[in-house]
C-alpha cells in the first residue's frame, strides 16, 4: 500500500476542477487561515462509545461569538497534525467574515473509529446506545455547542456530493442548535444516484467501487484502498474486451485480504462491489439506505437550501428529490433550491469562466452564487434574524438556453403546462400523432453506441453531459426525431417523461432517451475552448438524458422479461431541466438501446442477475419503436 495520502476519487476530481483562482481571491498558497485561525483536533465520543476525529478551526479574534459551520465527510478532514488548510468553509467569503469551521471524519473513515457502512441506514425510534449517521451528527453538534469557546449556539451544515448527503442527514431529527443546512449535489439513493440509473449500472464508475467498499476498523491517516488499473487509454475497448460484468470480479480480490476473525469475515459481504452484485434489484438493502423517504422528519426549525447543477452527471436525482421531498412534507419549512449551469460541485470553484465540457455558459456565475446566495443564506440564519424573509427566492434557477438566472416562488413554476410530442417515421417530432408505425433497428452487442466520441479513460465521466451528439445521431442504431426550426422560444421547466412503446426480438433491453438542442447552422463561435474537431454550427447540445433498464419498467423491486415481439410500454422519467430552445434552434429526441461504457451492456436476454451473466447470454437483437410513442414536456407559458 502506498504510504502517502491518496485523495478520494470524487474529492480529487473536484479539487482539480476548481484549482484555478482569481487574483482578488485567496491566493493558492495563502496563509490567511494560519494567520487568522487556530486549529484544534479532538475526538468526540458517540453514544455507543465510538470516537470520531474532528478538526475545529476557530477565529483568533475572541472578542465576539461565531456560528459553527460543519462538514462531515468520508473523504478525509486532512491535513492531520499541525498542518492548516488554505481555505475553510463553504466559500472564501464565509472564511474571511469569521466563522468557526468544523470538519469531521465520519464513522469508519480515516482517523475516526468504527466500521464504515456505505450510506448507513437511518434507524427510527432508536433504542439506548443504538447509533446511525443521524445520531452521530446530533451527538457531534451537542458536544460542539457545549465545548467550543466563543460559539453563538447556532450551527450550519454543508457539503458537496457525499458530504452533501451528510448535510441532508443532519436535518433529520435535528439537534435544536442546527439552524441551517445546505445539502449540495447530495446523494439521495444509491439505486438512482451515482452508481445506478433506473437499475442500470454505471460501468464508468467501477474504479470508484473500492473507495467505498474496502474494509478497515482502525483509524489511519493514509489510504487503505487502491484503485484498479486499466492499463488502457481506451475505456470503450477495455470494457468491451472484458465482456460480462462478472469478469470484473478479479479487481476485487476479497479472498486475499488480511481477514483473521469471524466478525471481519462477515463484514466482507458488506463490501460495496458485493453489495451491488448480490443485490441487482431495489430490495430491502437499497431501500434501507435511501434518505429521501425520511425527509418528513426535518423540523421547521432548520432552514434548507438545496444546491445542484443542471449538468451534474453524478448527483442530479438526489438534490432534486431532496428539495421536492422536504417541500412536500414540510409545509412550514424554509426550503429553497438553487440550480445552475454546473457539473458536479462546480459552484464552489473560484474560477471566472463557467463551462461544462465544450459548452460555455458565462463568466463569474459560481463567484456570484457564493457571494450573493450561499453567504447570504448562512449569514441570515446563523447571524441574522433567521426568519423566512431571507431576501432569497424559493427557486433560483439558471436557464441553460437563454443563459440567464430566473427566480420563482415555486418549482416547477406555477405557469407550467404538460405537452405531448409524438415520434414519426420520417424523423419528425410532432405535436400531433400522425400514425402508428414501426421503426426497427439492430442493437449489435459487439458495437454498442458510445456515450462519448472521446478516446480516453476517466474515473467519473462529466463532460458528456453537454457533449455534441452529432456522432450519435449519425449511427443507424440511434433513432432521431426533431421539430422544424422553431419560430419562437420554447422553454422547458420541470421534468420530462418519455412514454415509449417498444418491442424486441429478445427478452431484455435497455432504453435511452436524450433531449437535444440543435443549434442553427449559422451559429457563431463564442467559445475558444471547443475541441478542435467541433464547431458551434449545428452543435447538438445534450440538455437531458436518461436510461431505463427495461426489466424494471413496471417495478424496480420485481423485474420481468419482455415477451419477444410484443408491443410494450416503457416510461422513463428524465430529471428536471430549465432550458429555452431559442428561436432558430430545433428540439431533437434521440432514442437508443446502448450507451457504452457509461452503463453496462445489457445481455438482451433475460437473466436473473446481470452481474452474473455468461458470455452466451449476450445476443444481438432487433428492437422496435412505435410511432405512437410520445415525449411529455413541462412547458413554461
Amino acid at each position: 500500500m502506498k504510504k502517502y495520502l491518496i485523495l478520494s476519487i470524487f474529492s480529487f476530481l473536484f479539487i482539480a476542477s476548481c484549482s484555478k483562482t482569481e487574483k482578488e481571491e485567496t491566493p493558492k498558497k495563502s496563509t490567511f487561515v494560519a494567520d487568522n485561525y487556530t486549529k484544534k483536533e479532538v475526538t468526540i465520543s458517540m453514544r455507543d462509545g465510538v470516537k470520531l476525529h474532528t478538526t475545529i478551526y476557530s477565529p483568533k479574534d475572541t472578542s465576539k461569538e461565531y456560528p459553527i459551520l460543519m462538514q462531515r465527510t468520508p473523504y478525509s478532514s486532512k491535513p492531520y497534525g499541525e498542518g492548516m488548510k488554505t481555505k475553510i468553509g463553504p466559500n472564501v467569503h464565509l472564511m474571511k467574515e469569521g466563522n468557526i469551521v468544523v470538519y469531521q471524519d465520519v464513522r469508519g473513515r480515516w482517523m475516526s473509529e468504527g466500521v464504515y457502512d456505505n450510506m448507513r441506514a437511518y434507524i427510527p425510534n432508536k433504542k439506548k446506545n443504538q447509533s446511525d449517521e443521524v445520531s452521530d451528527t446530533y451527538d457531534t453538534i451537542d458536544w460542539l455547542v457545549k465545548n467550543v469557546e466563543n460559539n453563538n449556539g447556532n450551527v450550519g451544515t454543508w457539503g458537496i456530493s457525499y458530504p452533501g448527503h451528510y448535510a441532508t442527514v443532519s436535518t433529520i431529527d435535528a439537534h435544536p442548535a442546527l439552524k441551517a443546512a445546505s445539502p449540495q449535489a447530495c446523494i439521495g439513493d444509491f439505486f438512482f444516484d451515482d452508481f445506478h440509473h433506473n437499475g442500470a449500472f454505471l460501468l464508468s464508475y467501477f474504479r470508484a467501487i473500492s473507495l467505498f467498499g474496502t474494509y478497515k476498523d482502525t483509524p489511519t491517516d493514509t489510504a487503505w484502498y487502491s484503485f484498479p488499473k486499466m492499463n488502457s487509454q481506451d475505456q470503450y475497448q477495455f470494457f468491451l474486451d472484458k465482456g460480462p460484468l462478472k469478469n470484473l470480479n478479479e479487481y476485487f480480490q476479497y479472498d486475499k485480504l488480511d481477514v483473521t476473525n469471524t466478525e471481519k469475515k462477515d463484514k466482507i459481504d458488506d463490501y460495496f462491489w458485493k453489495e451491488i452484485t448480490e443485490h441487482p434489484n431495489y430490495d430491502a438493502v437499497w431501500k434501507s439506505k435511501g434518505i429521501i423517504q425520511h425527509l418528513d422528519k426535518v423540523p421547521s426549525t432548520v432552514a434548507t437550501m438545496i444546491v445542484g447543477g443542471w449538468f451534474d452527471a453524478e448527483d442530479l436525482y438526489g438534490p432534486l428529490e431532496t428539495y421536492k421531498a422536504i417541500e412536500k412534507q414540510g409545509k412550514d419549512n424554509y426550503n429553497t433550491m438553487v440550480f445552475g449551469p454546473w457539473d458536479h460541485g462546480r459552484w464552489a470553484s473560484s474560477g471566472v469562466r463557467n463551462a461544462v465540457g465544450n459548452y460555455y455558459f458565462g463568466d463569474s456565475i459560481s463567484l456570484k452564487f457564493q457571494t450573493n446566495v450561499e453567504t447570504k443564506f448562512f449569514n441570515h440564519f446563523l447571524k441574522g434574524k433567521a426568519d423566512h424573509n431571507s431576501g432569497l427566492p424559493e427557486a433560483y434557477v439558471f436557464d441553460s438556453g437563454k443563459l440567464a438566472w430566473k427566480s420563482y416562488d415555486a418549482w416547477p413554476p406555477e405557469n407550467v403546462v404538460k405537452e405531448d410530442w409524438f415520434l414519426s417515421k420520417n424523423q419528425e417530432l410532432t405535436a400531433d400523432k400522425k400514425s402508428t408505425e414501426k421503426i426497427n433497428f439492430i442493437s449489435d452487442i459487439k458495437r454498442p453506441v458510445p456515450y462519448s466520441e472521446d478516446i480516453k479513460t476517466v474515473f467519473t465521466p462529466r463532460k458528456y453531459m453537454t457533449d455534441d451528439q452529432r456522432f450519435a445521431a449519425r449511427r443507424p442504431d440511434v433513432l432521431v426525431f426533431e421539430t422544424d426550426i422553431l419560430t419562437e422560444d420554447y422553454t422547458l421547466a420541470g421534468d420530462i417523461v418519455a412514454k415509449l412503446k417498444v418491442a424486441t426480438t429478445g427478452t431484455a433491453a435497455d432504453w435511452i432517451v436524450k433531449v437535444i438542442d440543435v443549434h442553427p447552422s449559422d451559429a457563431e463561435e463564442n467559445n475558444d475552448k471547443l475541441q478542435d474537431h467541433l464547431k458551434m454550427s449545428n452543435y447538438h447540445l445534450m440538455v437531458r438524458s436518461e436510461v431505463m433498464r427495461g426489466r424494471f419498467r413496471n417495478s424496480f423491486e420485481f423485474p420481468e422479461p419482455f415477451i419477444p415481439n410484443k408491443k410494450t410500454d416503457v416510461n422513463i422519467k428524465l430529471q428536471d431541466v430549465f432550458h429555452t430552445f431559442k428561436k432558430g434552434h430545433k428540439l431533437q429526441i434521440q432514442v437508443q438501446s446502448t450507451w457504452f461504457p457509461l452503463i453496462d451492456l445489457n445481455p438482451q436476454t433475460y437473466v436473473e442477475n446481470i452481474y452474473k451473466a455468461d458470455e452466451k447470454d449476450f445476443k444481438t437483437q432487433t428492437h422496435t419503436v412505435f410511432t405512437d410513442s410520445s415525449i411529455q414536456f413541462s412547458v413554461l407559458k
